[in-house]
């Protein structure tokens, strides 16, 4: 990897500018790819933008940023987006400073912004030295997701228009599934779930097999049929549904009938049960019926120590006697058969014999 350090002056950063959708964002006369597939979209805030002006505009040094160059004398953004970014768009006039816009500045003080020298790494080498010396130097800072890293790695037209989808902020994939999705599509959560769910968890395989695909149309309608699926079968929404990995459940049952008034009714009870620990899992619970997904409420030690003292140590299923360190606690009356998480209901089985009786 071969890395050398120059100075460059924004005036010449800023040359044939251009920030939109269609084209991405460039700069340096047109060399400079600023924001790579690899990276997200431009999240600074007022505050941290207007600081990067302030920084330049009284001539203290910014962070070291890294461009990567490319066989065909073109470069990339490998850190410095952002900075990048903040200073462009107030150089164009896209915001003001303290109510001030770049044209409205004196001509001394534009050229003194405009002459400012950003220190930049020019990082030359193979794709996986780029990328592993990003990594590095991201380590410091905000680092990428995994995600993120995967898209560094089967960038090209499939993954440009999955990311149309998945990727911008307010996409249509946000806009439909907001409610049912955690995390944010600009951190390439959506797309990161949605791969997860249609591959069985086998994203850089699905990725690497769609790479030159001219369209992600088959994860759009995917993704599209699995939030349909959960609308028509959950019909009232709760906020317990927020993170649930409904497209796994959707592989698995999309072609199974389902009464969606008595899955209500049932949601309905499950979530007024005191014994139900996590919520969540009501949804995974109705489909599956592993009670796993529903943490059952555990008996309390007083519980145990007092199913122990009534059985006289003795365990329910073996007669043998055993410390009640060497027990474990069950349901007289299984739980899905309407027996409570209380002491009467408790009786203790050697860790051998409960273990059976729960595998069965």
């Amino acid at each position: 990897m071969k890395i050398e350090l120059k100075k460059i002056p924004i005036r010449n950063i800023v040359k044939e500018y251009i920030n939109n959708d269609e084209e991405g964002v460039n700069g340096y006369n047109g060399k400079l790819n600023i924001r790579p597939k690899y990276q997200r979209e431009f999240i600074y805030n007022d505050k941290k933008r207007d600081a990067v002006i302030e920084t330049i505009k009284k001539k203290f040094p910014l962070n070291t940023m890294y461009w990567a160059k490319n066989n065909d004398g073109t470069f990339e953004v490998m850190d410095g987006q952002q900075r990048t970014i903040s200073v462009c768009e107030y150089v164009v006039g896209n915001f003001p400073l303290n109510n001030q816009f770049f044209q409205n500045l004196t001509e001394d003080e534009q050229n003194q912004i405009l002459d400012y020298e950003f220190m930049i790494y020019f990082c030359e080498g193979t794709d996986k030295e780029k990328l592993d010396w990003f990594k590095i130097i991201n380590i410091a800072g905000e680092k990428l997701s995994d995600q993120e890293l995967r898209n560094a790695i089967y960038t090209g037209s499939w993954l440009t228009d999955a990311k149309r989808y998945f990727s911008k902020n307010n996409c249509a994939a946000y806009r439909m599934a907001k409610d049912y999705m955690k995390g944010s599509p600009i951190r390439q959560d959506y797309l990161e779930t949605t791969i997860s769910w249609i591959s069985e968890g086998n994203i850089e395989q699905y990725m690497a097999k769609k790479q030159n695909k001219p369209n992600a149309n088959e994860l759009w309608l995917y993704f599209q049929n699995v939030i349909n699926w959960v609308k028509i079968l959950f019909t009232t929404y709760r906020k317990e549904m927020k993170g649930v990995p409904f497209g796994l459940l959707y592989n698995e049952y999309k072609d199974q009938e389902f009464d969606a008034k008595e899955i209500e009714k049932e949601i309905k009870k499950l979530m007024l049960d005191d014994d139900v620990s996590k919520k969540s899992g009501v949804y995974q619970y109705i489909l599956t019926r592993d009670e796993k997904y529903l943490s059952i409420r555990a008996f309390t030690e007083s519980d145990k120590r007092e199913a122990y003292e009534r059985q006289d140590g003795i365990c329910i299923k073996c007669g043998k006697c055993f410390e009640i360190e060497e027990m474990e606690a069950d349901h007289i009356t299984p739980w899905h058969k309407g027996g409570k998480t209380i002491g009467k209901n408790c009786q203790m089985l050697c860790k051998h014999d409960n273990r059976i009786k729960s595998d069965k």
